[in-house]
């Protein structure tokens, strides 16, 4: 196994199990995978993991940082999941084909709990992603608010070619950022989009050399420590409310949001 980077061992180590780590550094946590010697391939025990991190992060933290050890951000599911026998102690997809409606749906639904904490409105999260991100590792990164990417980044949606369809929670996402034609195309030919079109088309907010991905994720997150925590929050919760309010509601919620932070900067907030 690689060694992690230094600067992303400091702080407390919250826990390391099941290709996850988490640790806390004040304001920020970052989550780490460390399997790169299966560049970072999830499983249903990682989706509990990462879902256990988002339970465990401390109220002091504003800002959580993803990434992957190795050449890897996330190669996506691990094939074994394919196999009759699955995983050990684990349904096997197969086994989880046989039961009813209802049982299917809890547990794609348990597995989705590890994508959707990411867009928390007390969290600003980022993505730092190199090499492959590929199904559900592309469905990760896409979870995240914010997405850094080393210049060798290659995103692909890769189900269909697997008679499958994203459904880790990354089909929202992929459309609101690339419009819903490009996320089609994207998602229906698997093809890989590369470093140059994902800054361009709007999948990456910045693309550095591979050496500068983590310094970039880092002073990226500083950045957005900077901004007084309550504003951002705020911030947050209306651009998420554009997508579905009317341009009326939207001037509504601003109002609204405006007054909450006067009244808390004049000390008459509740």
């Amino acid at each position: 196994m690689a060694s992690p980077d230094p600067q992303h061992t400091a702080g407390t180590e919250v826990f390391a199990k099941d290709g996850v780590r988490l640790a806390v550094d004040d304001a920020t946590a970052t989550v780490t995978l460390i399997n790169p010697d299966k560049r970072n391939a999830q499983s249903p025990a990682l989706w509990r993991a990462l879902a256990e991190a988002g339970r465990a992060l401390p109220g002091s933290v504003r800002v959580v940082v993803l990434r992957g050890e190795g050449k890897s951000f996330s190669a996506g599911l691990d094939r074994q999941a394919f196999t009759p026998e699955g995983f050990d102690g684990e349904p096997s997809f197969l086994d989880m084909a046989r039961g009813d409606d209802a049982e299917l749906d809890a547990v794609i639904a348990e597995y989705q709990e590890a994508f959707t904490w990411w867009r928390r409105s007390d969290l600003i999260t980022i993505a730092a992603v190199q090499g492959h991100a590929i199904g559900a590792g592309f469905q990760l990164a896409l979870a995240c608010d914010l997405r850094v990417a080393a210049d060798d980044v290659q995103f692909a949606m890769r189900e269909t070619s697997l008679g499958l369809v994203p459904d880790l929670t990354g089909t929202h996402p992929l459309v609101s950022l690339v419009g819903y034609a490009r996320a089609l195309e994207i998602c229906a030919t698997g093809r890989f989009v590369h470093a140059e079109e994902a800054e361009r088309i709007g999948l990456a907010n910045l693309v550095v050399p591979g050496t500068e991905l983590d310094a970039a994720a880092s002073d990226l997150a500083a950045a957005l420590l900077a901004a007084p925590r309550d504003a951002v929050i705020e911030t947050k919760a209306l651009l998420q409310g554009a997508v579905t309010r009317s341009y009326e509601d939207q001037r509504i919620a601003e109002r609204a949001a405006q007054g909450r932070r006067l009244r808390d900067l004049a000390g008459l907030g509740d």
